[in-house]
């Protein structure tokens, strides 16, 4: 079955998050993605909240920009989440925007690097091990978790470009792709993500999980909107991208980028959303049937 998820966007107030999980989780939705995007609400602080005023519902966090953190930091705030609410978090990493890495002064020379060894030292940690490491950016000296997570729990990488997309399939245990992906880039991504596993000798062991934001637009407003949104994002010229449309036309959507490849497909509302909770509720009771 594909998954289904919706995302909370930081351009809301933090306070209107509380409104729309305890939603999500009565309305039987899957999953609600949560962003650190700079500068406006910090990742794990927002995920323990959503996760602590629910039951039931995964709270992806997609994605924590690896220049911005220590990966001690990351795996100890990881480690917690999944001890409190088992089974529950999910969380990607990835490279950030560069421009707002380079206003925080964290921008490095080598992304795809400095990503390959935070996801390496991350799993490690996660895993309970005992870590040294002097890598070009990260460096751990006899670093371990005293409180690791019971179980193993998957590391996500979010990626776009080529190299990302192979080192995701090699290091990581499942990706994250932009709205900025049609279901071409879909199965372009599943291939290259292929390649990545084939080349760390991890073909045909685990699975690995591919999640998708699809931008979502509704109403009689939705298609204005929709295309708005894509033109601000330089993005209006791309084929079969992003859905305006009642819940058939969502599910229809859905179900390309599910036959491309993707696992889950996570419906992200335009910036200007002017109801969150009525499509947190749309996803959950009226696409969520149409898609097998």
């Amino acid at each position: 079955m594909t998954g289904l998820g919706a995302v909370f966007r930081p351009q809301l107030a933090p306070e209107r998050l509380r409104t729309v999980a305890r939603l999500a989780d009565d309305a039987g939705l899957e999953e609600l993605w949560l962003w650190e995007d700079c500068f406006r609400e910090g990742g794990i602080s927002t995920a323990a909240a959503a996760l602590a005023w629910t039951e039931r519902i995964k709270v992806g966090v997609g994605l924590l920009p690896v220049p911005l953190r220590n990966v001690a930091i990351t795996a100890m705030e990881a480690a917690t989440l999944h001890r409190m609410f088992p089974g529950r978090p999910i969380l990607a990493v990835g490279h950030g925007v560069q421009d707002w890495m380079g206003q925080i002064g964290a921008r490095v020379d080598s992304p795809v690097t400095l990503l390959r060894e935070h996801l390496d030292a991350l799993r490690a940690l996660l895993r309970g091990e005992l870590v040294t490491v002097e890598g070009r950016y990260v460096k751990l000296d006899d670093v371990a978790l005293d409180w690791p997570p019971a179980e193993p729990v998957p590391v996500i990488a979010g990626a776009t470009g080529p190299r990302s997309l192979r080192l995701a399939g090699a290091a990581a245990d499942g990706t994250l792709l932009t709205a900025g992906t049609p279901p071409e880039g879909v199965r372009r991504a599943r291939q290259l993500i292929d390649e990545g596993r084939e080349s760390a000798g991890r073909a045909g062991t685990e699975p690995h999980e591919l999640v998708v934001y699809l931008l979502t637009a509704t109403g009689a407003d939705g298609p204005a909107r929709l295309r708005a949104e894509l033109e601000a994002e330089g993005l209006a010229s791309v084929a079969d991208l992003g859905v305006a449309g009642d819940a058939g036309a969502v599910a229809k959507a859905v179900q390309r980028l599910a036959d491309a490849g993707a696992d889950t497909v996570v419906l992200q509302p335009t910036a200007d959303e002017p109801d969150p909770e009525g499509f947190v509720r749309f996803v959950a009771e009226e696409v969520r049937p149409l898609v097998p």
